[in-house]
């Protein structure tokens, strides 16, 4: 059997170290030691933290798209622009949305500002028109500004999880969606997990 990439994750080195000497009893395995890469995640390890990326891959979306050389924007969506009720010519190539925004559902592993610009936009994979691929461009353009960006994960058990509902009521159809937040108190840490109607 060979598999390529396995993570082994405790809080406790000596659990950890048995299950590497039991799976190579069975198996040829090589330690790569800590997580540095995987399926798509940069992991970077300090003392006190962990930063979770996607750099290359987002690299590799605006290389796709062919917006390596474009003007980064500001911010994500247009205030009060409502993509429902967009009746702009439908896409030739319906592939090349669904695929960018499926790219980007992805990337919200690591990118939470993502979330509700990329759920508006995958509600609209059936029938794409010009008018959201246009907005896809715009969220491309944002992550042009920083394609580094990622997650900070300081080692800490005080963490605490917040959940608050939302909803746009101006909105056809209605939307709702909820975040979740680990708060860490101590260290006034607010970190945005998800938000999904």
């Amino acid at each position: 059997m060979y598999a390529d990439d396995v993570i082994i994750a405790s809080n406790d080195s000596d659990h950890t170290a048995a299950v590497k000497v039991y799976l190579n009893t069975w198996f040829h395995i090589k330690d790569l030691e800590a997580l540095k890469y995987f399926l798509g995640l940069e992991v970077a390890h300090s003392s006190d933290d962990i930063v979770l990326s996607q750099r290359k891959y987002t690299l590799d979306i605006l290389q796709e798209a062919g917006l390596l050389g474009s003007k980064p924007v500001s911010f994500l969506m247009e205030q009060n622009h409502r993509l429902a009720s967009d009746d702009s010519t439908l896409l030739d190539d319906l592939s090349a949305y669904r695929r960018l925004v499926g790219r980007l559902i992805y990337l919200t592993i690591t990118r939470p500002e993502l979330y509700y610009s990329v759920h508006i936009l995958s509600q609209f994979m059936n029938q794409p028109r010009y008018g959201h691929w246009v907005a896809v461009l715009r969220v491309l353009g944002y992550l042009k500004s920083a394609p580094g960006q990622g997650v900070f994960l300081p080692f800490t058990s005080d963490f605490q999880l917040h959940t608050y509902r939302h909803s746009d009521r101006d909105g056809c159809p209605p939307t709702w969606w909820f975040s979740y937040f680990l708060e860490n108190q101590e260290a006034n840490y607010h970190l945005p997990l998800f938000s999904r109607s």
